[in-house]
Formats: C-alpha cells, structure tokens, sequence
C-alpha cells in the first residue's frame, strides 16, 4: 500500500500543477471552476478606489497617504473592505514643457528658421491660379499662434483688370467664441487700400496675439455679387517658420459651428513675429534643454519607483502622463482593476479632493447602491463644450456633451468597469476624463443616481462625500478640522 501511496502522490501534485496552470497561473485572472480551490481566487473587495494623479504630485499622495488614508488602514471594519491605489502614467513627457505646444499635451513646439525683422503674408496665390468669382458672400478660416505675433494688416482677393477696385469687403478678426471682433477693414472703390502680389491690404490697430491664441478671420462682401476666394488647400501658407497654424474642417480639427459662413480663403493678412531674440535664444537652447530634462525624467523615474516599493499603492499604467492623456489613463486602470481584483463598485476621485469614505459606505449602505448598472455621482447636464483653453475639444461635433460626473468623485458599479474594460481599445478618448466618461455611459445609459454631496466645486458643506481642487496644506487642515469636530468645515463653539 505505502508503495502505491509513493506512486500516486507525485501524479496527484502533477494533475494539481496542471489545473493550476489550466485555470490560470501566475499572474493571471483564474478562469474555470475555482470553486474547487477558492485559495486561489482574487481578493474581494467592496470598493475599489482609484486616484488620479500626476508623477509629480508627491506631496498630495503623501498627504492622502496621512489623512483619510490612514485613517482607512486604522479603521478595522473598513480596512480590508476597501483597495485603493494611484493611477500614475508609467512614462513622463519627453519634452520640456517651454518646448510643447501647450502646457497639457507631449507635442513638440515645431519651430524651425523663424522669419524675423520682417512681415510675413500669411497667404500667396500661385501666379498661374485664375481669380474666380464664387457665389459665397462670408467666407473665414481658423487659425491658432504657437509663438507671440502682430497682425499689422488685414487684405482682400480681387483682380480688377485694369478698371479699379469697384467692391464694398469687410474684413474682421475674431478671438475663437468671441461675439465681438478684435479689429477690422472695410474696403470700397474710394478706400481700396494697398496692392501687394494679388492682394489689396489695409492697416488695422495692432494687438499682440499671445501664444495659444485661437482666432478666426471672417471677409464679407457687402453687395450682393460673392467674393473671389480660393480653397485654404490652393494657396501657399506662410506660417513664419512654424509660429501659427491654419486648420480647415477638412481636417477633423474644428468643428462646423466654429466656422462663419463658408470655410476657404478669401484674402489674407500680414504679420511680424513678435520678440524674435528671445525666439532665436529659446531655439539655441533648446538641446541643452533637452539634455537636462531627460535627466530629470531619469531622476522622477527612479523616485516613483522608490515611492511604489515603500508604499506599494501606485498602478502605474502604460500611458505618457499628461493632462490629455488623463481619459487613457482612466481606460488603463479600469483594464488593471478588472485583471487584478474581484470587487462590488470602483470610486474614481483625483489626488488633490477629500474624500469621506466613511460618509461614502454608510450612503451605500442606506441607499443601496452596491448593486449592477449604478452610476453615483452629482452630473453636469446640458454643460458646453469648450472650444479654447485648457478644455478644449475639437473632436467632439455635439455644442453640449451628455450628462457627466463632475470629477471630485463618482462611483460606478463593476459591470460597467468590465465594459469600459473590455471596450477600451476602442473607446474614443477626449479632452478630459469626466466628460469621456459622459460619451462613453451615453452609449450604454445604466441608471445615474444624483447626489450633490460630490462637490463640483472647491467649497465646503457639512456632509460632503468629496470637494476638489485643494492644496496639500489645506488638505491637511480639512482633515484636520473634521478629526477634531467631525465637520471639515468648522468647529462649533462649545
């Protein structure tokens, strides 16, 4: 008997090791009937909770890791019930910020042998394009200045063969979304203003239109005969060596309410570049500049990972960490939870809001939102789409976006995290988390349940489950002032 014992037990550890790897192996999500070894099924959580947070944001996770954070570790009933990691991008932006387009995105500034000390036409006709007389009256095109530049005149298409210039056009430039125009020229057979090339031109009040500026210039004919305009596609483009762009509908760039009348070119203007030697300084340092940054990034790299191993609270997610990378960031983790975890609901906040989990379970619990197809949160409905600044979105054609979660905190259920997981790939990403995620739960409408104890704005309200936008110091002070009263927002007398 003891000699068929010896026989079966390596092939019992053999069919063991077998269904081990069957059912799913190191590291991966078990499949198959785990029932039958419920030691190897991924821990339970109620919620799990994801901070957003940005690779250089230290202090703020540090803070979060000394307030309601620890106060969730000490918190027996809590504690095991809850998981709660940093949604890090695990790759830093290559460029230094003074060289990207914009502060938000990893585009590199683009700008080559800048023409200075000199004015610039925006547009020039080929010599051999013949002047044709369309039907439209408005014609504008868009335009955006990635270095400082003077708009000095503003000009007009008309060939007159030789008789004059017989037409009433008015020309204006408008900052994107602005009712009002910044400047403008009016021209008529008595004040035609200047030929140059195949252009007449008039001088405007000169303004300096800053880095980001987003502008649209709009011709009308003031008779009832069209202008001569042309397609932006059939004509030069003098961008000065890269300090502005044109962008066309054409492209997928603007969308069609951000355009007046027809889109095309029906003249143009003249610009300088303004401040050229600290241009020329900015381009001649740039190397070095870079040099230093990669550096930097090395130093950044090798803190996070030192921070992940002391703390071990940190996803990091195979994203370039940037504030328009912030939706792919969310769509990563969703993917890690899915993988990583069982779990009841997801609580998505960002690492400069206070939470109240505590506040947050006992609503659960009294309302009974642990259950499938529940979105909770306080939503935005009818909010506009922006299309400048920090906020702007290009892509998206709607002027309203759907419903959305303003983003100090929501919580959703875990079959909608296993959608957005498993749709993920295809999920279109736009300019911010919170509004993406409003596109994306359009598509599958589960049940919004309102609260507006999510706070969408930095104030302070007995009961709050979350307000945003807080420093690390008064993140500190909040925590603070609820551990001594139990209110965040003030102490009564007593």
């Amino acid at each position: 008997m003891r000699n068929w014992l010896v026989l079966l037990c390596p092939c019992a550890v053999g069919v063991a090791l077998h269904l081990w790897l069957l059912l799913g192996g190191p590291g991966r999500h078990p499949a198959g009937p785990l029932a039958f070894f419920p030691q190897w099924e991924l821990k339970r959580y109620d919620v799990i909770v994801g901070v957003l947070s940005a690779r250089h944001n230290h202090e703020l996770r540090n803070v979060i890791r000394n307030t309601w954070f620890k106060h969730l570790k000490q918190h027996p009933a809590l504690s095991p019930r809850v998981l709660v990691k940093f949604i890090i991008g695990a790759h830093g932006c290559g460029v230094p910020v003074e060289d990207r387009e914009d502060p938000y995105s990893c585009k590199l500034l683009n700008i080559t042998n800048p023409v200075l000390n000199q004015e610039i036409e925006a547009f020039n006709l080929p010599e051999d394009t013949p002047s044709v007389l369309s039907e439209d009256r408005i014609v504008s095109v868009n335009f955006r200045v990635l270095y400082p530049i003077v708009i000095t005149s503003l000009g007009v298409f008309y060939d007159a063969d030789g008789v004059g210039f017989q037409r009433n056009i008015t020309v204006k430039l408008y900052q994107a979304e602005q009712e009002e125009a910044l400047f403008s020229a009016r021209f008529s057979p008595p004040s035609c203003g200047v030929q140059v090339n195949r252009l007449w031109y008039k001088p405007v009040e000169q303004f300096i239109l800053p880095e980001s500026f987003e502008g649209t210039i709009v011709w009308e004919s003031q008779d009832l005969q069209g202008l001569v305009s042309r397609n932006l596609h059939k004509v030069k483009v003098n961008d000065g060596g890269g300090v502005l762009r044109v962008s066309t509908t054409g492209e997928g760039s603007w969308p069609h309410e951000f355009t007046e009348g027809v889109e095309g070119i029906a003249g143009g203007f003249i610009y300088t570049i303004q401040e050229g030697d600290c241009l020329l300084q900015s381009l001649h340092t740039r190397p070095e500049r870079f040099v230093n940054h990669l550096k930097n990034l090395e130093e950044e790299d090798a803190l996070l990972k030192e921070e992940s191993g002391a703390y071990d609270d940190i996803v990091f997610v195979d994203v370039v960490d940037t504030y328009r990378n912030v939706p792919a960031k969310l769509l990563n983790f969703y993917r890690w939870t899915v993988e990583s975890a069982n779990f009841d609901l997801l609580l998505k906040t960002d690492d400069d809001c206070y939470i109240n989990l505590e506040a947050v379970f006992n609503r659960i619990m009294h309302e009974k939102l642990n259950r499938p197809n529940i979105w909770w949160g306080n939503f935005r409905l009818n909010w506009a789409v922006d299309r400048t600044g920090k906020w702007q979105e290009l892509e998206y054609p709607s002027p309203a976006y759907p419903a959305f979660a303003c983003g100090s905190g929501y919580v959703i259920s875990k079959d909608i995290v296993q959608w957005l997981a498993s749709n993920s790939e295809r999920l279109k990403t736009y300019q911010g988390e919170d509004v993406s995620m409003g596109i994306w739960m359009a598509a599958i409408g589960p049940k919004r349940y309102q609260d507006s104890l999510w706070l969408c704005e930095k104030t302070c309200e007995k009961g709050m489950l979350s307000s945003p936008q807080y420093s690390p110091q008064e993140l500190t002070e909040l925590w603070k002032v609820k551990e001594l009263c139990g209110d965040p927002c003030r102490c009564e007398e007593r």
